[in-house]
């Protein structure tokens, strides 16, 4: 798929789901999780909420089913769980494509609501970490997505305007956080780079 950029001067990748096939395994970890404390698992609601810290995750579990556990206790058992599964997520195809196009001519940041040691574990395990210009982290940042913190602290250390970059998202709530940064952006959809059709800030790449 051709994906013209030509008019941007930054790309931002979303990490999980975007650039990497994780998305699995972080779900299999928050099931885990869920059963441990007693939280509802719901599938759906828990990939929506793809690219939140997982601290942010847990206080929205806890308001959603009326429950009190520690966002600390909680997320610190859900980073334990991850690391344990036998996983090593794959490289999306098309996300990647663009990647490879415009690294050579175009700055490039990865803004992820992964923590920075495991950002740093998956991008340098498929040698991405040392090609990238800028990576911040839900470590790096006081506020996850949807606020457009990340985004913006992309933009700033690539030294690009937010509005001059374009941000590259799975869920709607990092397609909310480029919004609010004033980055246009492109939905990706199971691999498949898309247009959300609620959307005017993002471009359908089938024509």
């Amino acid at each position: 798929m051709k994906v013209d950029l030509s008019q941007y001067q930054g790309i931002v990748f979303d990490m999980d789901g975007t650039l990497l096939d994780s998305m699995g395994s972080h779900i299999k970890a928050w099931q885990q999780t869920c059963e441990h404390y007693d939280y509802p698992f719901d599938r759906e609601y828990l990939h929506s909420l793809g690219g939140v810290p997982s601290i942010a995750t847990v206080e929205m579990l806890n308001e959603k089913y009326q429950l009190d556990h520690s966002p600390e206790a909680v997320a610190r058992y859900k980073s334990d769980a991850w690391s344990k599964l036998d996983h090593n997520p794959t490289l999306i195809e098309q996300t990647m494509e663009v990647f490879e196009y415009y690294r050579p001519s175009m700055k490039i940041g990865v803004g992820t609501g992964a923590g920075r040691s495991q950002a740093e574990e998956l991008l340098t395990y498929h040698g991405l970490l040392e090609r990238i210009d800028v990576l911040v982290t839900s470590s790096d940042v006081k506020q996850g997505k949807p606020h457009p913190e990340t985004f913006l602290t992309v933009a700033k250390h690539l030294g690009v305007a937010p509005e001059h970059c374009v941000v590259f998202e799975d869920t709607q709530i990092g397609q909310q956080a480029a919004r609010r940064a004033n980055m246009d952006c492109f939905l990706v959809r199971g691999g498949v780079i898309q247009i959300p059709h609620t959307s005017s800030k993002c471009y359908d790449t089938s024509q």
